[in-house]
């Protein structure tokens, strides 16, 4: 056999037995196409296809099919070349619009190879994603007559690339429109620095904070922001990602570094899963109460290079609960302290002191009486005006307190007798004023006072002003009655 016969043989053998899919086409009615729209003055062929759609179905037309291997006619289901020729329709369908226009617009240029993507179409139904390689060979440069097409199937990556693109898509928009803030963060440098302390020696992270509380604010200049979501524009209320992450310093402030100490602490010892409640600030300057979930990602859990946190607002359950201590220490009326809270203290102060402890009793005069003749409003109005007295002329750590309808005591820790004299004088003189700037019903009050030495007499020192109290009240009503008699 001669050499060249046995070299086709050879070709022929491989070409049938190749595994990726291989076309042998006659390209020379392409070249001339080409030359002809040369002719006709075209110099954009991208352009020009995209105007004139037809003209890619005219270049599909040119292409002629020599020969197809095996691969081939078994990736398409085709028994054998002539069916497959027959339904080139069925194969070459739906949108391979743009794939033609790459291939020419490669062409155009003067490559003699070309290569993209796209879709073609088993003859039993099946969608194949294909990268195609073209190339004219060598030889025929002149005409195009031989160029051999490549098609390798690669439908499963394909699609494991779509459905990572959708996958990646959705959780975007999970995390774009989640109600809840969302951050994610590098906190990779935080790690470099807290080892870096480890590796000089520091066992004890606490104690170390404590004498360098610089550390802790440099641990929060590392943090890298990478993301924010819609929900955390909103609770900041920042104008876009740029305006918020500009304004960190004004967000994570005051109490957030006590609570990002404890974040270190947690971080130190391995804990990087966490939750903790935080005071942030939105950037109106407003307090943001949130409960915060810190998580290092698994995959990251040697960089901390990602972490995803989480802040849900519980502001207004904030708000609610503080309320709800107010109303259970205070009384609603006046806003002094209520008999609960005065209870508490008198224990407190009977355990610990400090010595000596003198209490105030008070009692409002001729209430009864001015909301028999007056009604319940005016008598109330009387028991907000005392309140205002009484926190006006009672400071820290004193306490003054509602304990009955009309009956108010003020505990005063540390304080002797000339102490508690000089507020009894106090609040006489706050109450001149008050009825001074109140026209109507002026407010009367009724104050006896005691001292107790130590906590064994606290309870004595309660009675005594109370019977001091009582004197006074009687010295009171007996004076209205000399005036009544003699008005």
């Amino acid at each position: 056999m001669p050499a060249r016969a046995s070299s086709t043989a050879d070709f022929e053998h491989m070409f049938d037995l190749a595994p990726v899919s291989l076309w042998l086409e006659d390209w020379s009615a392409v070249r001339q196409l080409l030359d002809r729209w040369r002719g006709q003055g075209v110099t954009d062929v991208v352009a020009h296809l995209r105007s004139h759609p037809q003209c890619v179905r005219e270049y599909g037309a040119s292409i002629r099919i020599l020969k197809v291997n095996q691969r081939t006619l078994t990736l398409f289901s085709a028994p054998d070349q002539a069916t497959l020729e027959a339904s080139l329709d069925r194969v070459f369908r739906g949108d391979m619009f743009d794939s033609a226009v790459a291939e020419l617009g490669q062409l155009w240029s003067g490559a003699l190879e070309f290569s993209n993507q796209t879709v073609n179409y088993a003859l039993d139904g099946r969608r194949l994603d294909v990268f195609i390689r073209g190339r004219v060979l060598p030889g025929h440069e002149a005409l195009w007559d031989r160029v051999l097409v490549s098609l390798e199937d690669n439908t499963a990556q394909e699609r494991a690339r779509v459905q990572l693109q959708e996958s990646e898509r959705h959780a975007r928009l999970l995390f774009e429109h989640s109600p809840t803030s969302l951050w994610v963060e590098d906190f990779s440098e935080v790690k470099r620095l807290l080892d870096g302390v480890r590796e000089r020696g520091i066992v004890d992270l606490q104690t170390f904070l404590k004498v360098h509380p610089e550390f802790i604010v440099r641990c929060m200049r590392e943090i890298r922001v990478l993301d924010v979501n819609r929900a955390t524009l909103a609770l900041f209320g920042a104008r876009d990602k740029q305006v918020l992450l500009a304004n960190l310093e004004r967000v994570f402030r005051d109490e957030m570094r006590d609570s990002f100490a404890e974040q270190l602490l947690d971080l130190w010892d391995g804990k990087l899963m966490q939750q903790r409640e935080v005071v942030n600030y939105n950037l109106a300057g407003e307090p943001v109460s949130a409960h915060m979930q810190f998580a290092v990602q698994e995959e990251h859990s040697q960089d901390w290079g990602l972490v995803l946190l989480s802040f849900v607002d519980i502001s207004a359950r904030k708000k609610a609960e503080a309320y709800l201590e107010y109303l259970g220490k205070h009384d609603v009326l006046t806003g002094l302290r209520n008999r609960a809270y005065y209870t508490e203290e008198l224990n407190r102060l009977a355990r610990k002191g400090p010595w000596p402890v003198a209490v105030i009793a008070i009692d409002l005069n001729g209430l009864k009486s001015i909301n028999d003749e007056h009604g319940h409003a005016v008598g109330d109005a009387l028991l907000r005006r005392a309140g205002e007295v009484l926190a006006k002329a009672v400071d820290a750590p004193g306490c003054a307190a509602r304990i009955g309808g009309d009956e108010f005591c003020v505990l005063l820790p540390g304080a002797d007798d000339r102490a508690a004299q000089a507020l009894v004088e106090r609040i006489g003189s706050l109450l001149e004023l008050n009825n001074q700037f109140y026209a109507g019903q002026p407010l009367s009050l009724a104050m006896g006072m005691a001292v107790a030495r130590g906590g064994d007499q606290i309870a004595a020192a309660v009675h005594g002003a109370d019977r001091a109290m009582y004197s006074a009240k009687a010295r009171y009503y007996e004076a209205a009655d000399v005036n009544r008699r003699h008005g």
